[in-house]
């Protein structure tokens, strides 16, 4: 089914291991049968269901769930590089079955959000069945709103296959939910109109007490200056700078009064309208542990997260 160009995006929705297996076996079976690249990218524990319930596992490979979803644009940037290197060796359709994280797995929601919207750009060129199931047993409703939202197909469990009338193209995911407890604390530092210098300066300190590596301290205030220029060039003032930090986290809130971007891809993938536009949104969605966009009435807020290992 659904052999051809393009990306098929499509979620279901499960209440049991029973119906997800119901959801998910004909979709892998169908595409070992068919001689089509097929890989899994799921959690530790629906990788075990899925294996045990599988006389014969040839022709499917299994990805790290943990690994493959450590971070959207990283997950983008693998998809497109094995996709591509099939494609190339005449594969007409790729499926691809996983388990996007978010909050009922115990990880915020908002740059998933992105990604599930940015990936219909993202993998467009690509002849790829992307299918994506979430458990209604421990997905927060607010996800499940954002995911009709984002995803053109549904799949059934009777085995039908149905356009989304729910998918809106235009719908950009952001939220104000906090991404890290730091957040309900009182921030270390508040800076108005720091220049990138300072604002650069004030992250070196905040990591000071922290047992993040060089390394991490490095990316997170690279991370930082990027978040407070693009403030600077793109947004409108004031702009204002937030930090908090402990032990082992440190994170920065950048606000200003602009829109903030309206690119679904906006540091999911690098830009290509020029040598350097975007690229520093990208080098911080790839290094970081997690960056949020956030709106409110008139204001902008980006939010970073560095934790150590």
């Amino acid at each position: 089914m659904r052999t051809g160009a393009g990306y098929y995006h499509e979620t279901a929705f499960y209440d049991s291991d029973d119906s997800m297996l119901g959801l998910v076996l004909p979709f892998l079976t169908d595409g070992v049968r068919a001689g089509e690249p097929t890989w899994v990218a799921f959690t530790e524990a629906n990788e075990r269901l899925v294996r045990s319930a599988l006389p014969d596992t040839s022709g499917i490979t299994f990805l790290p769930g943990a690994d493959q979803y450590s971070r959207p644009a990283s997950a983008i940037k693998s998809y497109r590089q094995m996709m591509a290197e099939h494609v190339a060796r005449g594969a007409a359709q790729i499926r691809i079955v996983g388990d996007v994280p978010h909050p009922g797995m115990g990880v915020p929601w908002e740059w998933w959000s992105r990604y599930e919207h940015a990936a219909n750009e993202a993998f467009k060129e690509f002849p790829l069945w992307g299918l994506c199931p979430y458990d209604t047993r421990i997905t927060p409703a607010a996800v499940l709103a954002d995911v009709t939202r984002t995803h053109p197909h549904i799949a059934h469990g009777n085995g039908h296959h149905t356009d989304n009338p729910a998918y809106r193209p235009s719908h950009i995911p952001t939220t104000t939910d906090p991404i890290d407890e730091l957040e309900l604390s009182a921030p270390l530092g508040e800076l108005a109109d720091p220049s990138p210098v300072e604002a650069r300066h004030a992250a070196v300190k905040a990591c000071a007490g922290t047992r993040l590596t060089q390394a991490r301290i490095d990316d997170f205030v690279f991370a930082v200056n990027e978040a407070v220029t693009n403030a600077i060039c793109h947004g409108h003032p004031p702009v204002t700078l937030r930090l908090w930090a402990d032990g082992s986290r440190v994170m920065a809130a950048v606000t200003d009064h602009g829109r903030g971007p309206t690119d679904a891809l906006a540091g999911m993938m690098p830009a290509t309208n020029s040598a350097t536009a975007g690229l520093g949104l990208y080098i911080m969605h790839l290094t970081c542990d997690y960056v949020a966009f956030s709106r409110e009435g008139d204001r902008f807020t980006i939010r970073i997260l560095a934790k150590s290992p």
